[in-house]
């Protein structure tokens, strides 16, 4: 008897789906850019943009066809763009990612400068002056965050800071005191307005365990009001000062072209910038202190069992972050305007967070992640500058269009510290 072979199962091919990635969200910014600056490049037949690099350097200049320019790296944008949307060559894909993102900046500047002149190493230096606030912002989110407790108070410990610092720098010029000593005694109390905020929002949040988000609404408010009050109180019926602190050379150094300028020759607080970058990484990272630090703000149960003290850690964490925002705050009133005004931080406190997400909750991702938003803010300011025919309210919107654009798609996935935001009850209750 014959036994009929049985059915052979025939293999159907599900077409495969197209998968919303990463990459694919890089591919999409890059062929809407080469998009725009082809636009921008087709209106500029013949015209040249002369680049120059400051007054170490007075007889290099480079001169840029504007059009050539935008069109090949819109071509480029195009071809990255091509690639990132296939799973063609990864390897190739992410080498172009990092050329396009190379080339975004220089091309931003020509396309501006369009037939006029652009000195390089100003834009350079000024956008590395306006990441300064973001970046101490950034790293006082790092500080408090690291240790599980969400801050979005920093703008309110910025604005108190800038406040009081100046209000305290007018107060001493009245007495008589000069302003070589006012100024640096007014950012001794802005740093320390700073941290008596991060102490309110670490009494609310921590001991109390009030909801870390509505703590830091509160202070930022609170802030408003208190700052507003101050203002018309005391500066506005007042002769305030007007002083901001001193440009400092660094010997040697400051003398080096082009490079000079850009990190050699600033005030105080754009120093201290570097020195809490580093002080940052090598304290959260190379010390039992920052080991305990992102132990608490990973499973704080788990170091509670080891030893550490989670409440006091946390503390202590985040008032030092309050003392760094309160430093950022100072940068506004005491080192650059030599004034203050209602609101003048602007929202740079929460852009300083979208900075700290972008670097994931490192310092050198964060500063980063700073100095892009302080290029987008000189880049808006410069396309002002050059007239560009765009209304100014829009331009001054640049740095928080690129807060959203990075937020929304570029930084891809962001992990916060896992017990970010969660508070902790040792009892258990």
């Amino acid at each position: 008897m014959a036994v009929a072979n049985p059915p052979v199962a025939v293999a159907t091919s599900e077409p495969r789906r197209f998968r919303v990635t990463r990459a694919r969200i890089y591919a999409v910014f890059f062929i809407v850019a080469a998009i725009l600056f082809f636009m921008g490049g087709s209106g500029n037949s013949g015209v040249v943009t002369r680049l120059t690099f400051g007054a170490q350097l007075p007889g290099v200049e480079i001169f840029v066809s504007t059009q050539l320019w935008a069109f090949v790296v819109a071509a480029l944008y195009v071809v990255a763009g091509g690639i990132g949307m296939t799973d063609f060559s990864p390897r190739l894909r992410n080498i172009l990612y990092i050329i396009n993102g190379i080339l975004l900046i220089p091309t931003a500047i020509i396309l501006a400068s369009a037939g006029q002149s652009t000195n390089v190493t100003v834009m350079l230096e000024v956008s590395l002056r306006y990441a300064t606030p973001i970046v101490l912002g950034a790293l006082a989110g790092i500080w408090s965050e690291r240790s599980g407790v969400t801050n979005i108070a920093i703008e309110g410990m910025m604005l108190t800071g800038a406040c009081l610092g100046f209000v305290a720098y007018t107060l001493m010029l009245r007495a008589g005191i000069v302003a070589e000593i006012g100024q640096p005694l007014g950012v001794l109390v802005a740093i320390l307005s700073g941290g008596l905020m991060a102490v309110l929002h670490a009494w609310l949040s921590i001991t109390f365990k009030t909801d870390q988000i509505v703590s830091g609404t509160v202070i930022n408010i609170l802030a408003i009001g208190i700052t507003s009050f101050l203002r018309r109180e005391v500066l506005v019926s007042s002769e305030a000062g007007r002083g901001t602190l001193p440009t400092i050379d660094i010997p040697i150094l400051a003398d080096i072209p082009v490079i000079g300028d850009i990190f050699f020759s600033g005030k105080p607080i754009f120093y201290s910038m570097f020195i809490l970058l580093i002080v940052t990484h090598v304290v959260l990272f190379h010390t039992r202190w920052g080991l305990r630090t992102r132990a608490v703000g990973e499973n704080p149960k788990a170091a509670d069992t080891l030893g550490v003290n989670v409440i006091r850690n946390r503390w202590i964490n985040v008032i030092i972050g309050g003392l760094i925002a309160g430093l950022a705050g100072a940068w506004f009133s005491l080192e650059t305007t030599g004034s203050f005004d209602d609101g003048m931080t602007s929202g740079r406190g929460f852009i300083s967070l979208a900075a700290m997400i972008f670097g994931k909750w490192m310092p050198f991702g964060a500063f980063g992640g700073g100095l892009l938003f302080g290029f987008s803010d000189r880049l808006g300011e410069r396309f002002q500058l050059l007239g560009v025919p765009i209304p100014p309210q829009f331009m001054q919107m640049v740095p928080y269009i690129v807060t959203i654009v990075v937020l929304a798609g570029l930084v891809g996935r962001a992990v916060a510290p896992k017990a970010d935001g969660v508070p902790y009850d040792k009892e258990g209750k």
